[in-house]
């Protein structure tokens, strides 16, 4: 029984280990460039691109952010252009936040995870580094998780960073209407993307 509790023990001790260790990661560099790719949430509708969460972001963290985000794009049409982006702007890191109008037009969502997948392969390949942001499903209800996107994290072991966008849009006063952030909004997506992304090392 002595034994059998020793190998318990150290069976708990190493599954701890294992779940609270974090990947080392290289900071950016000074000269890195960052990738925001995605829809109208990335490209800053409602506010602009002046204010939006790639522009905040890029004033936090005093690197390079390439507002890669196209109004009303599916993510299969995030797919197609994605090729030219890396082609063009070869990012060190990547943010990617695609599925609002998936949902909106009742895309499938085994297709939305299956291109999410496809993009992130495309990206390391190519050398880019990957963290994923969570969009909710927004219903008659109100807004709703998608496990999608931690299956996808879970899936090819890319950061996930969940529940921004769900806190802003729960949030009259973050809103420039039903489905998009106001100027104020978009800074709040940028100020907590930007603080996990310190979490993961990527700015000191």
């Amino acid at each position: 029984m002595k034994y059998l509790l020793i190998l318990l023990t150290g069976a708990v001790i190493m599954m701890t280990i294992r779940n609270n260790a974090v990947p080392d990661r290289e900071p950016l560099n000074p000269g890195d460039t960052v990738l925001a790719f995605g829809d109208s949430l990335t490209y800053g509708y409602g506010a602009g691109q002046e204010q939006s969460y790639p522009a905040v972001l890029s004033s936090l963290g005093g690197h390079t952010v390439i507002n890669a985000g196209v109004n009303g794009e599916t993510s299969a049409d995030g797919l197609r252009r994605l090729p030219m982006l890396l082609d063009r702007h070869h990012p060190r890191l990547t943010i990617l936040c695609f599925g609002g109008n998936d949902i909106l037009q009742r895309k499938p969502m085994a297709d939305l995870k299956a291109n999410l997948i496809r993009m992130i392969h495309m990206l390391r390949a190519q050398g880019s580094e990957v963290v994923l942001v969570s969009v909710p499903n927004i219903g008659l209800l109100g807004l709703h998780p998608l496990e999608l996107y931690d299956e996808v994290a879970d899936e090819t072991d890319t950061p996930l960073i969940s529940g921004v966008l769900a806190e802003i849009l729960d949030d009259p006063s973050l809103k420039s209407d039903q489905i998009h952030p106001n100027a104020a909004g978009y800074r709040m997506m940028a100020e907590k993307i930007f603080s996990e992304l310190k979490s993961l090392g990527y700015y000191r």
